[in-house]
């Protein structure tokens, strides 16, 4: 289609005109009731052309239009009419497209309008309100960087780009969004990531027809491979260090614009149990961290439910001194084990709740004293057993252990679940919820790689860094999981002892 018969969405011609009248009365047209649109009328003293400055009040840098376009542009000089212009920013684009100025005023662009001329100036005065760098707030470390990402896209790539350093570092960028176009970069390592994960990432975002993309959140859920699915398939971090990490075994990692979280693709189950602080402590350590980590999930999500499949069926296998004292405890309860089981963790989910969205000094204090209130006058009122008090306690503390909350939101509601097959057959529902969760891991992909791996299928050479970890320097391979271009990470890192 030709150029000058191609029109915008709203039915006007999507060229400009080269009237500066005409433009202005096109600005006025097409932001209507936009009161922090400004338009600066002034004349080029260079060339003696009549100009008009476009931009949105909120989201420049006011001193960068001030001192790097107005300042020198209004400076006399000898100039003749369409000659090149002064002006002190690194980024000029021309276009004549009304849709590519429309987008780029409203991503905080400034468009410079020249009488006479059938092209306008974008020029890159960007500066919308941003925070400073702070500490990662979902994922603490006592080893590792203070620094979280932050909103702006472009921050957040320098600040992954400083731990890599490396031209084999590379980005694709897209838009996504019809009405609040969201760029979203995918970086890797050319030299080390496979191409089939980049492809099959780009088509799945290029293939994306929304909106906007508010965060990164709602990206990887409508990227994911199995969108039903409790666990989550992709890795959400905000900090930088762990992203580079991540790139350095062979992982893509998605930046998306206004949102301070990095998604991390593909990924396994095990790389939940993992932290950063991991490789910042002795690897013995680490190892006892990341057992736990494993015991803690299982507790999490069997516990309750062994409860109740003990008490409600299997009884006979407690010892007597134990079930003597299970007895007196239940003695005045009028509930079944279920009833109170739903009940405490409800109570235990509503404190949790209510303790995230308060205000960090109030969130404590209802969470403590919430907790032992209700804990103690449930229990004197003979509504719940003390060991059932317990068992939720357990439970909790076995949760918060666990270092991603995408995956303990995960085991909270797959411990419903547990609970009503434990209710319902006893330990024969519980074997039944197991296999299944089982299975159902062994089948799940995260960007068609296998979610159970290495352990699913068997790849022996990634039990180094998986529930266990091994010293750094016997890392000497990345992940096979990742199929990795370059299956080297270090060489040799040890001398050998000389001899006395």
């Amino acid at each position: 289609m030709d150029d000058k018969t191609h029109e915008h969405t709203n039915g006007l011609p999507d060229i400009i005109s080269s009237s500066l009248d005409d433009a202005a009365a096109r600005i006025n047209e097409d932001f209507a009731d936009t009161p922090d649109l400004v338009m600066r009328y002034f004349t080029i003293g260079q060339t003696g052309e009549k100009a008009l400055l476009l931009y949105i009040a909120g989201l420049t840098d006011k001193n960068s239009i001030h001192h790097d376009v107005l300042r020198p542009l209004q400076q006399k000089g000898s100039g003749q009419p369409g000659d090149e212009l002064t002006i002190e920013i690194g980024h000029i684009v021309q276009s004549d497209k009304w849709s590519i100025l429309e987008i780029n005023v409203l991503q905080g662009n400034s468009l410079l309008f020249v009488n006479g001329r059938d092209e306008a100036f974008i020029l890159d005065t960007r500066g919308w309100p941003q925070r400073n760098i702070e500490d990662p707030q979902m994922e603490p470390s006592l080893k590792g960087a203070h620094q979280g990402l932050l909103e702006t896209g472009e921050q957040s790539i320098a600040m992954i780009r400083r731990y890599i350093p490396n031209r084999d570092l590379k980005m694709k960028r897209l838009t996504v969004g019809r009405r609040g176009q969201t760029t979203v970069t995918i970086i890797y390592l050319e030299d080390v990531a496979d191409e089939e994960f980049v492809t099959l990432l780009t088509e799945r975002i290029q293939a994306l027809d929304v909106d906007v993309i508010i965060n990164t959140g709602e990206l990887a859920e409508f990227i994911e491979d199995n969108p039903y699915s409790l666990f989550p398939q992709y890795i959400m971090t905000e900090r930088p260090d762990s992203a580079a990490s991540q790139l350095l075994q062979g992982r893509c990692a998605v930046v998306v614009d206004r949102s301070p979280s990095v998604l991390i693709a593909p990924t396994t189950f095990f790389s939940y149990f993992q932290s950063i602080d991991d490789y910042s402590t002795r690897w013995s350590i680490a190892t006892f961290l990341r057992l736990l980590r494993l015991f803690a999930f299982l507790t999490a999500a069997f516990l309750p439910g062994l409860y109740i499949a003990i008490v409600s069926y299997h009884i006979e296998i407690i010892p007597m001194k134990l079930l003597l004292t299970l007895g007196e405890s239940r003695g005045q309860v009028p509930f079944q084990p279920f009833v109170e089981a739903v009940f405490m963790e409800i109570t235990l989910e509503m404190l949790r709740e209510a303790g995230v969205r308060l205000p960090a000094p109030v969130g404590q204090t209802v969470g403590i004293v919430g907790g032992i209130v209700i804990g103690q006058a449930v229990v004197q009122a003979g509504l719940i057993s003390n060991i059932m008090v317990i068992v939720v306690a357990f439970t909790a503390i076995s949760s918060f252990i666990l270092p991603n909350y995408d995956i303990v939101a995960a085991v909270r509601l797959t411990r419903f679940a547990l609970m009503i097959l434990a209710w319902l057959f006893g330990f024969v529902g519980l074997i039944i919820g197991m296999m299944t969760m089982l299975a159902h891991l062994l089948s799940l992909k995260s960007l068609g790689m296998p979610y159970a791996s290495p352990l699913g299928p068997v790849r022996f050479a990634d039990w180094k860094d998986t529930l266990i970890r091994v010293p750094l320097w016997l890392m000497g391979s990345r992940p096979k999981g990742t199929t990795p271009k370059q299956d080297k990470r270090q060489g040799q890192t040890r001398l050998k002892e000389g001899k006395e």
